[in-house]
């Protein structure tokens, strides 16, 4: 079994793993986010054909694991989509939310390109690309195995980071002794709002873990709520808005839920909270019908005759004039408004519009990539530009990890405890590289486990590592004289890994890298290997 790391690795989005057991599956198909370099990777050829992929393993519906499917299937694939009841149903809006996105912005793009004699832009799909997604998705309940075929065995399992998040056990080979991989998928925290805690696995010989918070601790929900609190009593003493950029599914309907009982506990007055995302709107009403997926206490809420996703003041704006009227009205009120990152959407108007207002405050409650507009907030830029223009910073920023739905550093810690077998390989996945190198550090002291950060490309097998640079490198020598410059070109590899070998713990090459006097006989063995291949 070889699998192929086509994304989220040394970075956070364009999550994508291509299993090849004889046949081929992908884990996840997302859109790559985070600043033109990052995003131009979304236009680059599949490294297999689409159409010979089998089926596809969708861990949930966040755009950056599920946003590049219709660009999988407008290229080829016909095979089954496999996931949850909630994440089929939010990745049909999603999906066709970010087509139009793809369409406003090729049309955006070809306009201006015109105008200097370039050539028009393609949407990287449209919205009947999408919808041509929608028959092949497969629903499947969580903790129900699924056999795909007499070698391949998946189970999903509860993630608790968003409604219907799963992570995927992967059985390869028959019995007795079938190759157990688990993909961690995106992972919450336990006693997060809405939905159940994340599912604790025991069994694996390999993992892929997220890190997208390996390096930090959240503050606790209760200092996260407090903050929240206090931002809003702030703005509404000086008049002035909130504004919160906010994820469409999840994070919305958690603001909702607090907020709300913000007003039902008369904490705050009562002012107008505007949700200014259809998108957000309609994935709430999904989470309406998605009762069975709550936890205890969300359902008690409900019991108790609450919706915890309405009340009096809240004002859903579905229309872009519902939109342009927010920003004419004076006083205070409260703006989520998409998207999470403020790199498009609704959101950029109120920044715009409230920035420069000393009274008001921007609230940002997820993950904010490197390249985006919510990074450099978040990283206390003191002007920034918005929708061509530039705009100081006067309002007050809060960066509120409590309300993330990833687990920070400690709830991944806790999660991989229940990990039994002191052989299992690490794979560290689903983080900016220096917070993914980071945590594998901590991970491999604190239990032992052999580690590796992968970089997109990266082939792991049951047995090796391989990177293809180091592959690359090998070739060069191989069509040279046999034995020539082995100590020189074991330098080279050194050199290639950074000084730092260690991240590749389970390679061929570890030796190679590790122990120069070693170097002769591994890289003859090697070498010998190449030229048959090459022959």
């Amino acid at each position: 079994m070889h699998i192929t790391c086509l994304g989220a690795s040394g970075c956070v989005t364009g999550s994508s793993f291509l299993l090849d057991n004889g046949s081929k599956y992908l884990i996840d198909c997302g859109l790559f986010q985070g600043g033109k370099q990052m995003e131009a990777l979304n236009r680059k050829p599949w490294p297999f054909n689409p159409a010979d992929v089998s089926a596809l393993f969708l861990t949930h519906a966040h755009i950056d694991h599920c946003g590049r499917i219709p660009k999988l299937v407008k290229d080829g694939f016909r095979g089954r989509i496999y996931t949850t009841l909630p994440t089929a149903e939010l990745c049909k809006i999603l999906l066709l939310d970010s087509a139009h996105i793809q369409e406003m912005e090729a049309e955006w793009q070809t306009r201006k390109g015109r105008r200097v004699g370039e050539q028009d832009v393609e949407p990287l799909y449209t919205v009947e690309d999408a919808t041509a997604c929608f028959p092949l998705f497969s629903v499947v309940d969580q903790n129900e195995p699924i056999t795909v075929n007499d070698d391949l065995k998946v189970c999903y399992r509860n993630a608790a980071h968003i409604l219907g998040a799963s992570m995927l056990e992967v059985w390869n080979g028959g019995q007795p002794q079938p190759y157990k991989v688990v993909f961690s998928g995106d992972i919450g925290y336990r006693r997060q709002l809405i939905v159940r805690d994340p599912e604790p696995i025991a069994d694996a010989d390999m993992l892929f873990v997220e890190s997208t918070y390996g390096n930090r601790n959240h503050k606790s929900f209760d200092e996260s709520r407090k903050e929240l609190l206090e931002a809003i009593q702030f703005s509404y003493r000086h008049r002035e808005k909130v504004i919160i950029p906010a994820f469409a599914v999840e994070r919305t309907q958690e603001l909702l839920y607090v907020i709300g009982d913000f007003f039902r506990k008369k904490l705050i007055p009562s002012m107008p909270l505007y949700v200014d995302s259809p998108l957000a709107i309609a994935a709430t009403d999904i989470f309406r019908r998605m009762k069975d997926f709550y936890d205890i206490e969300t359902r008690a809420i409900l019991d108790s005759g609450n919706d915890p996703f309405d009340f009096p003041e809240l004002v859903l704006s579905r229309s872009s004039q519902e939109s342009m009227a927010i920003n004419q009205a004076a006083g205070p009120a409260i703006v989520i408004a998409g998207n999470g990152m403020c790199t498009a959407g609704r959101i950029k108007h109120h920044l715009k519009h409230n920035l420069w207002r000393a009274g008001s405050s921007v609230v940002i409650v997820g993950f904010q990539a490197e390249g985006t507009l919510g990074r450099r907030l978040v990283e206390g830029a003191e002007s920034v530009k918005v929708l061509g223009e530039k705009v100081v910073v006067k309002s007050k920023v809060h960066t509120i990890g409590g309300f993330s739905a990833h687990a920070d550093q400690r709830s991944l810690l806790e999660w991989l405890g229940h990990f039994r077998n002191p052989a299992m390989r690490v794979v560290v996945i689903h983080g900016e590289e220096s917070t993914s190198t980071e945590f594998a550090e901590i991970v491999n002291k604190r239990f032992g486990f052999p580690v590796h950060v992968p970089a997109i490309g990266d082939v792991i097998t049951q047995e090796a590592i391989e990177s293809p640079a180091i592959r690359e490198k090998l070739m060069e020598v191989a069509a040279g004289p046999p034995l020539a410059g082995i100590i020189q070109t074991a330098e080279q590899i050194k050199s290639l890994l950074g000084e730092a070998p260690e991240r590749l713990p389970h390679t061929t090459l570890q030796h190679l890298a590790l122990d120069l006097t070693d170097a002769e006989n591994r890289l003859r063995e090697i070498l010998q290997e190449l030229q048959k291949e090459k022959r």
